[in-house]
């Protein structure tokens, strides 16, 4: 079961906007010796949205070749076209990837029903275990308690990606839904609380530059150990919050640079590397929390 600290995975790239597969292949191993249960890979994080379809399939393919089984990949397969949806969780299956990471279509504004179709759709199109991904603030779109419930009866859909920070959603679902339908958290923020609340594991921007200390603070949130999480939650707050100062993942790949996790802090347009006003808050955030 895919519990605890999954990290949502940022995409290094080269000055030429290519992949920068070193840089890929030290944080897998980074995560690995960290304890990271899973790579998200090629979601939000991972600036999904700039990748063609042949490329995002090849990029999950090398992440598979360098994690040699040592780890959980989870693969973003979300589309706002139920079709590129169905084909790439498709391809992704062959691949082997552990499960899909299909946020709710974007833009395009479906109503709820339409969000029940989209993920049917593609569950009787392939049989890869989906986790679906509610990100409301980026999205438009904000899949509700019922349509979760029902799309919960599906064998193929295992749990939910929850980005609202809104807790009182985890405690009205959970008594709805089957025992082994997962629960993540997707923001760092209250992900100590949401897992200490019965909630499976925080799928993390922040273990991207504190792996160690979130992978520890998970264990102790899912054991019920509130003193522990919270001590190591606390120390972590800082980052919880300031990498967000700008859209993520702009703030998150400039702190990966300042640890030397990657060579370059550079995004694919539109986004741009973090405005030098903010490169103060994020290393405070940072040194606080080293000792976490």
């Amino acid at each position: 079961m895919l519990t605890g600290n999954i990290v949502a995975l940022i995409t290094p790239m080269l000055d030429n906007g290519d992949v920068d597969l070193c840089s890929l292949q030290g944080l897998v191993e980074y995560h690995i010796q960290s304890n990271t249960t899973a790579l998200a890979v090629l979601g939000t994080t991972g600036e999904s949205c700039t990748f063609a379809q042949d490329e995002h399939i090849d990029v999950i393919k090398k992440v598979l070749e360098m994690a040699q089984g040592r780890i959980a990949i989870i693969a973003g397969t979300g589309s706002n076209s139920t079709r590129n949806a169905i084909k790439l969780s498709q391809e992704l299956h062959q691949l082997g990837v552990t499960a899909g990471l299909c946020v709710t279509p974007y833009y395009n504004k479906p109503t709820q029903e339409g969000l029940y179709q989209h993920y049917k759709a593609i569950t009787e199109a392939c049989d890869l275990p989906q986790i679906l991904y509610n990100v409301p603030s980026r999205t438009g779109c904000d899949i509700s308690d019922e349509i979760v419930v029902r799309l919960a009866e599906l064998n193929a859909i295992i749990g939910i990606k929850d980005a609202t920070g809104d807790l009182t959603r985890l405690t009205q679902l959970k008594p709805f839904l089957p025992d082994d339908f997962l629960l993540y958290s997707g923001d760092d923020a209250t992900g100590c609380e949401f897992m200490l609340q019965g909630g499976n594991g925080v799928i993390s921007v922040t273990s991207n530059v504190a792996a160690d200390a979130m992978s520890r603070m998970c264990t102790f949130a899912l054991a019920g150990q509130r003193q522990e999480a919270t001590e190591i939650n606390n120390k972590l707050m800082r980052l919880h919050q300031d990498l967000f100062v700008e859209a993520n993942p702009i703030p998150v790949k400039w702190a990966c640079k300042q640890l030397s996790l990657t060579a370059t802090a550079n995004l694919r347009l539109p986004l741009i590397e973090l405005d030098q006003q903010y490169h103060a808050q994020v290393s405070a955030a940072l040194a606080l929390a080293v000792d976490a």
